[in-house]
């Protein structure tokens, strides 16, 4: 008797065994599996879009709150994946968004910077509105007297951005006015990996608070 339950835990022991060396079998092996999990990473992507809006907003057109919340709605894709990479390599700073940057692989960060560039709703606005001319003169033309070339020059004459030069048109006014005063303390933190941001470390540092905040309330109704 106590022979035969060895010889029963023996045999369970070994059918488990090879129930779960079937179910950790690689997927290519098993196209049925491989398209399900395929299935699985698209539904998954919704999902996680409406996680990255509990803080971006509805459609990702950014959030007013005590912490300004960037718009990601219309980014360009290029831009969008730089910089979460850059929270991942720490090239960054944003407590946040390391850990945020960190859970997503590279299918997934992809396709959250399409969608969001997808997306089209209108901006929030919220600029000082008298400030607007001056911020519009400024972005047009730069400011020859402190050798700042015309932002548009770069971002576009509708602040649309190109590949990794990012969108600003509709860009919360406090955010931008924030990133631009806090440059040097965000942007390009490992010397030694430059990016894009290093462009706009010069000028961030030439403009003035007034005329910042002024470029900031142009673009905050730009569509």
């Amino acid at each position: 008797m106590k022979f035969f339950r060895s010889h029963s835990f023996q045999l369970a022991g070994v059918v488990g065994l090879q129930l779960a060396l079937i179910a950790i079998a690689p997927t290519v092996a098993d196209p049925a599996r491989g398209a399900e999990r395929s299935a699985m990473h698209k539904s998954s992507v919704p999902a996680k879009l409406a996680y990255c809006e509990d803080c971006h907003g509805p459609s990702g057109q950014g959030f007013h709150g005590y912490f300004p919340i960037p718009r990601l709605a219309g980014q360009q894709t290029e831009y969008l994946k730089n910089q979460l990479e850059a929270f991942v390599e720490h090239r960054r700073t944003n407590n946040i968004m390391f850990n945020v940057a960190h859970s997503l692989n590279p299918g997934m960060l992809s396709a959250l910077a399409n969608d969001f560039h997808a997306l089209a709703p209108p901006p929030l606005g919220g600029g000082v509105r008298h400030l607007v001319p001056t911020g519009e003169k400024i972005f047009q033309n730069g400011v020859p007297e402190a050798n700042v070339a015309a932002c548009a020059a770069c971002h576009g004459p509708n602040a649309q951005g190109s590949g990794e030069i990012p969108r600003l048109a509709g860009q919360l006014p406090d955010y931008v006015f924030n990133k631009l005063i806090n440059w040097s303390k965000e942007r390009g933190q490992i010397p030694s990996k430059p990016d894009i941001s290093a462009v706009m470390s010069p000028v961030a540092h030439s403009l003035t608070r007034p005329q910042v905040e002024a470029v900031a309330a142009y673009l905050s109704y730009l569509k």
